[in-house]
């Protein structure tokens, strides 16, 4: 704490230090409100923490004014009592008044006037790293919004968006990976920030508003904070569609008289016949919030005036014993509404929220949903994950908060390890944490939680990979079930596993989880990188072969780690895979590691093919008509030989042809070594063979890779297996090797695209 900081070392924390301890200057009234609800949840808290950041956020902000053309001070003081509302302790209230001040730091002549090492000097680490994170999480989100605001075609944009989108929200999990009252802070920011949204221009509120309803309200849901999440939800409503939020507010205002008599009369129904129970509790009604409105009117596609459920009452208890006791009297004053009972007191949802659930015919026969908890579960219901650190000091059980801690963390690890890319991480974010979850036991009774629609496929790769990659069937409470079985609440999922067993591509069209498939992805990833590098060194051992060397001399591990390095390849392994996916072809590989060799000088006279034309001198003799071979469609780039053939000119093969391997043993004098020098403008044909996991819209997103690089597509042909993936042969119409080698790498980067080569000698990969 600031009283027992080491003595300063530098001018300005001597300066910092004379400003914590003013005394003269009288304190603000909403800071003494503040240190007064405080004292209400903390009564042993040291206060004086409080009293020295404030003086810190005073003394930075001086001066300075919000766009509304208040005082600055009034921000932080307004962002500490959100916190203070959700009962935070010292350290986040003093890292929430001093949030902005580290950004606002210079001075008239660009100065510091304080860094983090002055804040770790007076106030210590766990502090110091608050007040940073938060800095950093207002810079990345700050970062995309202005980008966005340098994009003027509309279609470049959006497609900027998703790209700093994902990126930001990649190290926005980092920094809350590491304490998540980071992001308590932020999102107590943000919701001041959206009380007084109005100061600001259009364009702003709707960007703002925009990140604040797609990111930050469903975080503060993922983290059960709900008094946050509504408000922003409603604030950011009210932005985005003014019109229809006027019209509903509207709406709900012009009933609200009968809906307050309805509610009235359950709630005193309800009373009277608690207390003959002699059941001890509060009862209040429950408002339905605008947003929440509006959802459910898309949803479910119906208007306002077939909404039935706008009435709603809490019961809050003592113990768990009276929630289902309470329960029992709801359903014996009022008719249940079959199939809307939720018990998630038994299956909390993943933010620790737990209450009962039930809708019943109330009062005037109109539909009365019932909400029924103790006062523990109100607090976690309000205050979420925030509610972890009212008891830090106590001696409350936090074993199950830990533990749930302690899976968000690890959920946001594997998001970072499987992201291939920004947008299949953000995919993955809007999939795994912005989704419905569903609760599944093990055998065991150990809980697993999966995203709503998951299998027992997704629940296999939950336990352990081994287990997802080795399984071959599932019983769910007993019972043999399909692999593609949607999982429910509460079903205890036995997975049949088998040692010599592996994944199916087909699973890749009902697993539900983003683990999942990208653990599914990877194992096919692993597969195909086995079956190249096979490929590629059967390739270049026969290449060595023909050239008259010795595979085992030519090939040892030292030349091929020199040519790995050569061509920026991790290792000789990652060679050998080069040449099986055709990156490289075996001769050039051959060709770094004897350059000095002569290719095959005594077999071949030499001419010369131009780009373009359809006549080749070779040895004196004009006129010779040349054309390119169908069985290896050579483009410019590729090693060439020419095959004078019989009556029909020459026809130029690529060096690795199989043809051209036969004509060496048989017909060598026939055979002409050539150099293409290729002319600017022509195009040629040639065929890729592409494999991947069969999805809708996947070959318009190949198709879009070629009309983004202004390539011809001349020919289709779709195969579909009952394995569930696709045989796609494309003709396509470049100019040189480096242009289809480019191509080739950004189909391979499409998501579900499994493999993709280049075809050509009797259908092998070339």
């Amino acid at each position: 704490m600031s009283q027992l900081a080491p003595k300063p070392t530098t001018m300005v924390q001597v300066n910092l230090e004379h400003i914590l301890h003013d005394s003269g200057t009288e304190l603000p009234e909403e800071l003494l409100a503040l240190l007064d609800r405080v004292r209400e949840y903390l009564p042993q808290a040291d206060t004086r923490t409080i009293v020295h950041a404030y003086r810190v956020a005073e003394y930075i902000h001086e001066n300075q004014r919000r766009e509304s053309g208040e005082p600055y001070i009034t921000h932080p003081l307004a962002v500490a009592g959100i916190l203070a509302e959700l009962e935070m302790d010292v350290p986040t209230l003093a890292g929430g008044l001093m949030h902005d001040v580290l950004e606002h730091s210079e001075d008239e002549n660009g100065t510091p006037r304080i860094s983090l090492d002055d804040i770790r000097h007076l106030f210590g680490e766990e502090i110091a790293l608050l007040v940073d994170g938060v800095t950093k999480l207002k810079g990345y989100l700050e970062k995309e919004q202005e980008e966005d605001e340098l994009t003027d075609h509309e279609k470049r944009k959006r497609k900027r968006e998703v790209v700093h989108t994902a990126e930001n929200l990649r190290k926005i999990f980092v920094a809350m990976s590491g304490d998540l009252r980071v992001m308590i802070i932020k999102l107590a920011d943000r919701l001041h920030n959206m009380r007084t949204l109005d100061a600001l221009s259009r364009d702003r509120q709707i960007k703002i508003s925009t990140e604040t309803l797609q990111i930050l309200a469903p975080m503060a849901h993922r983290l059960g904070i709900w008094q946050i999440k509504w408000q922003l939800e409603d604030l950011a409503f009210k932005y985005l569609e003014p019109e229809k939020y006027a019209e509903i507010a509207a709406r709900v205002q012009s009933t609200r008289k009968q809906r307050e008599a309805d509610i009235n009369e359950a709630i005193r129904i309800l009373k009277e016949r608690l207390e003959k129970e002699k059941i001890r509790a509060e009862v209040h009604g429950r408002a339905k919030h605008l947003y929440s409105i509006y959802q459910k009117m898309l949803k479910e596609e119906i208007d306002l005036d077939q909404i039935y459920d706008l009435l709603a009452i809490r019961v809050i208890v003592d113990t768990v014993p009276d929630c289902y006791h309470a329960l029992g009297v709801v359903h014996d004053l009022w008719l249940p509404i079959p199939g809307r009972f939720d018990d998630y007191i038994a299956k909390p949802k993943p933010n620790m929220y737990q209450s009962l659930h039930t809708k019943v015919i109330g009062p005037r026969q109109q539909p009365l949903e019932v909400q029924i908890r103790t006062w523990e579960m109100h607090r976690t219901a309000d205050f979420g994950i925030a509610a972890h650190w009212q008891y830090k000091e106590g001696t409350t059980p936090q074993d199950r908060f830990e533990q749930r801690m302690r899976m968000l963390r690890q959920q946001l690890f594997e998001w970072q390890a499987d992201g291939k890319d920004s947008s299949e991480f953000l995919r993955s974010v809007v999939n795994d944490l912005f989704n419905d979850q569903v609760f599944a036991f093990t055998p065991k009774g150990q809980v697993i939680d999966l995203v709503a629609g998951s299998t027992p496929v997704d629940f296999a790769y939950r336990v352990h990979t081994d287990v997802g990659n080795t399984c071959v069937g599932a019983k769910v409470n007993g019972r043999i079930v399909p692999l593609n079985y949607q999982l429910k609440n509460g079903d205890i999922v036995e997975i049949i596993t088998r040692p010599n067993a592996h994944p199916s591509r087909d699973w890749l069209n009902f697993v539900k989880t983003s683990h999942a498939r990208s653990k599914i992805k990877q194992y096919f990833r692993k597969q195909a990188h086995a079956e190249n590098v096979a490929r590629g060194r059967e390739m270049l051992e026969r290449e060595a072969e023909r050239l008259g060397m010795e595979p085992k001399e030519l090939l040892h591990a030292d030349a091929l780690e020199e040519i790995a390095k050569q061509l920026n390849l991790p290792n000789a392994e990652e060679v050998y895979a080069a040449v099986g996916d055709g990156r490289y072809s075996a001769q050039a590989v051959l060709n770094r590691l004897l350059p000095e060799m002569p290719v095959q000088p005594t077999l071949f006279p030499t001419g010369k093919v131009m780009e373009g034309e359809t006549r080749l001198t070779v040895d004196g003799i004009d006129n010779v008509m040349i054309r390119r071979a169908k069985c290896c469609t050579p483009l410019p780039g590729d090693e060439v030989v020419g095959y004078t053939t019989r009556g029909r000119g020459m026809t130029l093969h690529r060096r690795a042809c199989k043809n051209v391997q036969s004509y060496l043993l048989n017909e060598p004098e026939r055979l002409v070594a050539v150099q293409w020098d290729a002319k600017p403008g022509a195009y040629y044909a040639t065929s890729l063979h592409i494999e991947a996991a069969d999805r809708t819209g996947l070959l318009s997103d190949i198709a879009n890779v070629f009309g983004e690089a202004k390539t011809n597509i001349t020919s289709v042909r779709t195969i579909s297996l009952p394995s569930g993936v696709a045989h796609i042969d494309l003709t396509v119409e470049v100019q040189n090797t480096s242009q289809l080698r480019n191509l080739i790498e950004r189909v391979r980067r499409i998501s579900d695209v499994l493999d993709i080569r280049r075809t050509g000698t009797m259908g092998e990969a070339a």
